[in-house]
C-alpha cells in the first residue's frame, strides 16, 4: 500500500490555485456567452472539506453568475412536496452556475442514517434520482457530482480543531458529532447511494480530501477538464478622461457620522 502523501506546501498550492481560479473565471465568461447551465454538486463526509473547496471555487466569480445553494432543513410545506421540488427551483437558467453545498443527496445520507425519512422514501429516492438526473442532462444542464472522502482519523482531528477554535465552532453541530458514532452506517449508506446513482450520464467523482490543499486543486482541475469551455475575448475597455470640475465642493466631514479609526489603536 502506498504511503500517505505529505501535505502540499503552501507556496505551490497558492500558485496553482490562482492559476486554476483564473481558468474558472474563463469558464464563467464562457457560461455567460454560450448561455450554458452548470451545476456542481458537493457531497461527502462531515469535515471533508466541501465548504472550503466551494469557497475557493467561487472566490473570484461574479455572484450574479455563480451562486452557492445551501438549503436549510425543509419547512412543513416542503415536506409535503415531491422530494426534488425544492431543489428544482434553484437550478440555473441560461448563463448561470449553481454550486450545491449538499443537495438532494441528503436523502441518501443524513436523512436515511438518522431516520429523518422512511425506508420507503429512501428506496423511492434511489429509484427516482437517476431518472431525475438524466432529465437534467437531457435538458442540457452540465451536471458534475463530487464526493469528498476523508478518513475517520482526519475527520476526528478536524472536529477537535473546530471545537477549540471560536471562529469555526459554528461549523460543529450535534449532528456532526453523531456522525462519529455512526461512521459505518454512513459508509454503508454512501456505498448504496453510489451503486444506484453512479450512472454514465452523471457519474460520481471521488475526491480524496485528507489533505485539503490537494483536494481543492484536484477537484477544480478535474472540473475544468470536464467542461468544453474556451476563452471568450473580453470587451475592449478604456478609462474615460475625467471631465473638468463644474464647481462641486465636498460637504464638511464633521456633518457626517464616520466610522471610528479602530486601526489607530493597534
Amino acid at each position: 500500500m502506498a504511503g500517505k502523501k505529505s501535505s502540499l506546501p503552501r507556496a505551490p498550492y497558492e500558485r496553482e490555485l490562482l492559476r486554476l481560479q483564473t481558468e474558472l473565471v474563463k469558464v464563467q465568461e464562457w457560461v455567460r456567452a454560450e448561455g450554458a447551465r452548470l451545476v456542481v454538486v458537493f457531497e461527502g463526509r462531515d469535515a471533508a472539506g466541501k465548504g472550503g473547496t466551494i469557497k475557493r471555487v467561487a472566490e473570484h466569480l461574479n455572484p450574479r453568475v455563480a451562486r452557492i445553494v445551501a438549503l436549510p432543513r425543509p419547512t412543513e410545506r416542503e415536506r409535503t412536496q415531491w422530494y426534488f421540488q425544492r431543489y428544482v427551483e434553484h437550478l440555473p437558467a441560461a448563463g448561470e452556475i449553481v454550486l450545491f453545498d449538499r443537495s438532494w443527496y441528503n436523502r441518501a445520507g443524513v436523512e436515511h442514517v438518522m431516520g429523518f425519512c422512511t425506508k420507503e422514501e429512501h428506496q423511492l429516492f434511489l429509484r427516482q434520482c437517476p431518472i431525475f438526473e438524466r432529465m437534467l442532462v437531457e435538458e442540457g444542464i452540465l451536471l458534475h457530482k463530487y464526493w469528498f472522502s476523508v478518513s475517520d482519523e482526519v475527520q476526528q482531528e478536524r472536529f477537535r480543531r473546530r471545537l477549540e477554535d471560536p471562529t469555526r465552532r459554528w461549523k460543529l453541530s450535534p449532528m456532526d458529532l453523531e456522525s462519529i458514532t455512526r461512521w459505518e452506517a454512513y459508509s454503508r449508506a454512501k456505498d448504496e447511494m453510489l451503486v444506484h446513482t453512479d450512472i454514465s450520464e452523471s457519474p460520481w467523482y471521488v475526491v480524496e480530501s485528507d489533505d485539503k490543499r490537494r483536494a481543492r486543486l484536484n477537484m477544480i482541475a478535474h472540473l475544468l477538464g470536464s467542461i468544453p469551455y474556451h476563452e471568450v475575448p473580453p470587451p475592449v475597455l478604456e478609462l474615460p478622461r475625467r471631465p473638468p470640475s463644474t464647481g462641486y465642493q465636498r460637504p464638511p466631514r464633521d456633518l457626517q457620522t464616520r466610522v471610528p479609526d479602530h486601526s489607530a489603536t493597534l
